[in-house]
């Protein structure tokens, strides 16, 4: 069995080898045996190997240079017996850990119940006897019916067809469905060419089918696509490099300074332990702790604002990516488009009609062109008819929602014939179909053959213009007047807009004749007119493409569709240059350094195969761009991956593309892309805000500690510094949470998509955010040391004793530290314009942050449990005003500071 289970040419083997082969046959397998196969072959799921579990998450948490720093200091504060010091630091990297952990899992869960490629059941053949099972239980060898509306379930070789199309975009890319057959193929066919095949996850649009199972699970073409997804690199974002390349400055710079610290601290005579004592406090003082924990809970934030506005974020880091956004590779079908072939225009030879409306629905009208009136029986009523009948389609409404069955252009016409007020179920009850000739994709053409309501037998014509018109009745003898001429010329008219023609044509026959269609019977044809149809452009994508274009995103239109119809779709919508367009077979000629040019300069590309996507998302990366690439199929997934942000449908992609993806479009529409882009440029800024009020934080509380080694004596054997290591993990906690959250609630900055997106090689710590950080720190740290000498020589006047006296003045220092941040927290809402100009009010958030602070650090001086933990001691009234007033200055400072940049800078922004 296993050796047959490797032969992947089974196209190439007729029907009755095949089930020979896989000891099957028409009845299908006994139950026992599929039972014996199944735990040969395993279950019939596609692979994800590379899905990491909770466990795996969890860890990662930890695996942060900062995180590795903490943990020495956990583990020394402990050796030193300072206990309750090292439960209190690793409180801190747990509850960060915990926090990183829930979000990312809760990602992977949200994404899980998306992916399902498999539909839930199959219908087989077992015992001899129809049964449905669960299609996870198919196994190589079971025999099973297919019809429309159908869900592949495994690769298949099909051995009985009846007028089958399935619809292999998601392997193959065409959009169009293909026509199935049982013959044999030359063992070297592409899957494309494969025409007596089924493949896992395809769908069956029209027709009915029996087939074998070939291959199952992995083993399939999906699952081979899916393998090799391993072999496509993934790209970090923008901000995870700069956010790596900080944590790696900051844990050097930690190191560094740490060693110095206890070198000065051996250096004036502090014991060992002292001395090492001091390097943790500086080292716990300068890691900005809720720096992972801001991070987070902003990208989480702007997950959920993108949730509700139809685009699902599977990771984190690509929140803040698509704020850096360059390129927006977009497909045509369903993204740009509805995805819903819609009846356009009528024209019956003399007049043209417009079909109102939008979306498979009978919601709209068909009127006259030139009266605006609506179309009649005498005008259209055969036309439409026509399309109704020569049909296979069904289109229902259920429960207040449309659902229908069969090939899309069939599906446009019945919507058509709808809105004309034709049930096409009461028409074909009235006008039983008696033979047909399917659709022949050579010819082009389908026949059906009716019995009208008085009895007559009638043959309705369908297909290509240029198929049709050999096959009409001479315009003489025909009671339509009509020219061929004219017809081709119309015909070639719609088709250049991007539309695809149907003409079609009638045959009364005599009463005599029998209920059957033969070869003779294709002539002389009476023509009826023309239904030109199209898949209509999203009436909002327009105004969104022209937003991207306002903030400096190029937007390309990647598709496998014709070149006409790409241009004419991108003219409508506004793309730069949509006039040019270059094909996969021109990209086929170009070697990159070519490839690279021309990406550049055009915008629409069309007839493109996976590796045509692929090379082209290379491409743009290569000039220097940050790539969003949309896609739906298996043959995506490569591209997707590849991309700075992938970007799947959910409607229409298939699993593996989402698995691929960094986003999931849950309406499969690019105005949600741009809707997602704005949301990343808002992340992004409020992360740097975020960023921007920590690190000074973290920077000034470092140079308290460092001030103090090296200048404060040691008096009567107890360490004169201004705080102690729980302290300053107290004032980066609470910050952290209660200040820095706040921030990632801002609204949007003024022209927010009116500007050029961030450039990808741009430093996250500008010069100017780098000048700002230093002098907030050196302000803090100034401001925070002056108060802690104030208050202890104050203290000693009084009498107080000295270990007392210590104990309040590090409690004022640490209550100053926390009054700067809150407001030095104001000055950071905007990191460019003064708080008037963006609303005191505009974030309510903000003050319920500050409330939240000065409630617990009040708890922090005042409450005895506290006092124990945090080695605090009660103020007194006037030392809170105090420590305000000089707080205050920060805030004076920064608004100074803001004003002589613009004036100096006007074009700089941080």
């Amino acid at each position: 069995m296993d050796n047959v289970l490797q032969n992947n040419e089974w196209h190439s083997a007729s029907c009755n080898n095949v089930l020979a082969r896989l000891n099957s046959s028409s009845e299908g397998l006994s139950t026992v045996d599929a039972v014996k196969r199944l735990k040969s072959t395993g279950p019939n799921i596609l692979d994800r190997q590379t899905r990491e579990n909770a466990f795996k998450i969890l860890l990662r948490q930890f695996l942060n240079p900062l995180i590795y720093v903490l943990l020495a200091a956990t583990i020394l504060a402990v050796a030193m017996g300072k206990i309750t010091d090292g439960i209190v630091v690793f409180s801190v990297i747990v509850i960060n850990a915990i926090i990183g952990f829930i979000q990312e899992y809760q990602a992977g869960k949200t994404i899980q119940g998306l992916l399902q490629l498999m539909p839930e059941n199959a219908t087989v053949m077992r015992d001899g006897k129809q049964k449905t099972i669960p299609a996870a239980d198919l196994v190589p060898g079971d025999y099973v019916l297919l019809q429309a509306g159908d869900q592949v379930s495994a690769d298949m070789r099909l051995t009985f067809v009846k007028n089958m199309q399935c619809n292999e975009s998601i392997l193959t890319g065409e959009s169009l469905p293909v026509e199935k057959n049982t013959d044999s193929i030359d063992a070297d066919a592409e899957i494309a060419d494969r025409k007596n095949m089924v493949f896992s996850g395809t769908l069956i649009t029209s027709g009915t089918a029996e087939g074998v199972v070939v291959l199952t699970a992995i083993k399939t073409e999906i699952g081979k696509i899916s393998a090799l997804l391993q072999t496509t690199i993934s790209v970090k974002s923008p901000l995870t490099k700069s956010l790596e390349k900080i944590a790696q400055g900051i844990t050097y710079a930690i190191i560094l300074v740490g060693v110095l610290v206890f070198l000065i601290g051996i250096f004036r005579n502090y014991t060992f332990i002292d001395a090492i004592f001091f390097a943790i406090t500086l080292a716990v003082a300068t890691i900005p702790e809720g720096l992972p924990a801001v991070i987070t809970i902003a990208s989480t934030i702007g997950i959920m604002r993108m949730a509700k506005r139809q685009a699902i974020i599977r990771h984190l880091a690509a929140v803040e990516t698509l704020g850096s956004t360059t390129v927006i590779c977009s497909d045509k079908t369903g993204t740009l488009t509805l995805n819903e072939m819609a009846v356009k225009i009528l024209w019956n030879g003399n007049q043209k009609f417009i079909v109102t409306g939008v979306g498979i629905n009978t919601d709209g009208k068909i009127l006259n062109k030139d009266s605006e009136g609506e179309g009649t029986e005498d005008e259209i009523g055969e036309l439409i008819r026509a399309a109704a009948l020569c049909n296979d389609a069904t289109l229902q409404k259920k429960e207040g929602h449309w659902k229908a069955i069969g090939d899309p252009t069939e599906i446009a016409l019945i919507a058509a014939a709808g809105k004309f007020g034709i049930n096409e179920d009461k028409l074909r009850n009235k006008w039983p179909r008696l033979d047909e000739l399917p659709f022949d994709s050579t010819k082009k053409i389908m026949a059906t053959l009716h019995q009208s309501p008085s009895g007559e037998k009638i043959i309705y014509l369908k297909g290509a213009p240029e198929s049709v018109i050999p096959l009409l009745l001479n315009s003489e003898k025909s009671s339509i007047v009509f020219d061929t001429g004219q017809i081709r010329e119309e015909a070639l008219q719609m088709a250049g807009t991007g539309m695809r023609v149907l003409a079609f044509a009638s045959k009364q026959l005599n009463s005599e004749h029998l209920s059957l269609i033969s070869e003779d019977d294709l002539c002389e044809f009476t023509f009826l007119g023309i239904q030109a149809m199209s898949d209509p452009p999203r009436l909002e994508v327009k105004e969104a493409i022209d937003s991207c274009h306002n903030a400096g995103i190029t937007v390309k239109m990647i598709t496998g569709d014709h070149p006409a119809t790409a241009s004419a779709i991108g003219s409508k919508l506004g793309f730069i240059n949509a006039e040019r367009v270059v094909t996969g077979k021109e990209l086929h000629n170009l070697n990159t350094r070519e490839l690279q040019e021309v990406v550049k300069n055009t915008n629409i590309f069309a007839r493109v195969s996976p590796e045509d996507k692929l090379n082209l998302v290379k491409a743009l990366q290569a000039n220097g761009e940050v790539v969003a690439m949309t896609g739906d199929g298996v043959n995506d997934a490569p591209a997707l991956k590849r991309a700075d942000i992938g970007v799947a449908m959910s409607i229409t992609g298939t699993a593996v593309a989402k698995e691929a993806a960094d986003m999931i479009l849950a309406d499969d529409n690019f105005e949600s892309i741009k809707a997602a882009v704005e949301e990343g440029r808002r992340v992004f800024d409020n992360l740097l805000k975020s960023i921007v009020f920590l690190l000074p934080t973290s920077i000034g509380l470092g140079l308290v500690i460092f001030i103090a080694v090296l200048f404060f004596p040691s008096e009567s054997g107890i360490l004169l510094i201004p705080m102690q290591p729980v302290q300053v993990l107290w004032i980066n906690l609470i910050t952290a949470v209660a200040l820095s959250l706040p921030l990632a609630l801002e609204a949007m900055e003024p022209e927010l998509m009116n500007r050029s997106p961030r450039k990808p090689n741009k430093p996250l710590l500008s010069s100017l955010i780098i000048f700002r950080m230093i002098l907030v720190s050196l302000v803090m740290a100034g401001g925070t040391i002056g108060l802690f000498l104030w208050e202890y020589n104050i203290e000693l006047s009084k009498g107080t004793a000295h270990s007392l006296a210590i104990s309040e003045a590090q409690t004022m220092a640490v209550t100053a530290m926390v009054l700067f941040q809150v407001f030095y927290l104001i000055d950071c809402r905007s990191p460019n314009f003064s708080v008037n100009k963006i609303g005191l009010f505009s974030n309510p958030f903000i003050y319920i942050g500050i409330a939240t602070v000065l409630i617990v650090q009040t708890a922090f001086v005042y409450f005895p449990f506290m006092n124990r933990w945090f080695h605090s001691s009660p103020l007194k009234a006037e030392a809170w005003g105090i420590s305000a007033m000089v707080a205050f200055s920060i805030l004076i400072i920064i608004s100074v500071e803001k004003w002589i940049r613009r004036k100096l800078y006007k074009n700089d922004t941080l």
